[in-house]
């Protein structure tokens, strides 16, 4: 009998894996930052540091990755009933739930709305300038 090497799962390496997930964060830490900055409001000058900043971009990271697919399936029929404008409530909502976990800061539903439109516009730019950011 000969010994079968097993092959990854995935072809990519831990260290592009690694690499891929340190610039989403960075994306996403920048597109909190700057829509806590525009639309949401800080209750403490504690709520205003880099690591509240990297906590958000992770929190929403998580959150997109984790709890919008479920968010999404079980909104699909107001998602087609609408023609795919509930998916920015759904967007506005991933938004919200981010902020609420963070402390000191908070944000009102329009200013949730504008921010998943900033952030869409943000991560859209990321994907066109760095083409690995999606690969």
């Amino acid at each position: 009998m000969t010994a079968h090497k097993a092959r990854p799962v995935n072809s990519k390496s831990a260290g592009s894996q690694l690499g891929a997930f340190l610039i989403r964060w960075a994306v996403s830490s920048l597109a909190m930052w700057i829509c806590i900055k525009l639309f949401a409001t800080t209750t403490s000058p504690l709520a205003d540091t880099i690591w509240t900043y990297l906590l958000a971009g992770l929190i929403f990271s998580l959150v997109n990755s984790i709890l919008k697919p479920f968010v999404t399936l079980l909104s699909l029929p107001f998602i087609v009933l609408t023609l795919g404008l509930f998916v920015l409530v759904v967007n506005a909502a991933m938004v919200g739930l981010t902020v609420w976990l963070l402390p000191d800061i908070s944000i009102g539903f329009w200013g949730a709305v504008f921010s998943a439109i900033t952030i869409s516009i943000i991560n859209y730019l990321a994907n066109f300038l760095v083409p690995s950011y999606t690969k």
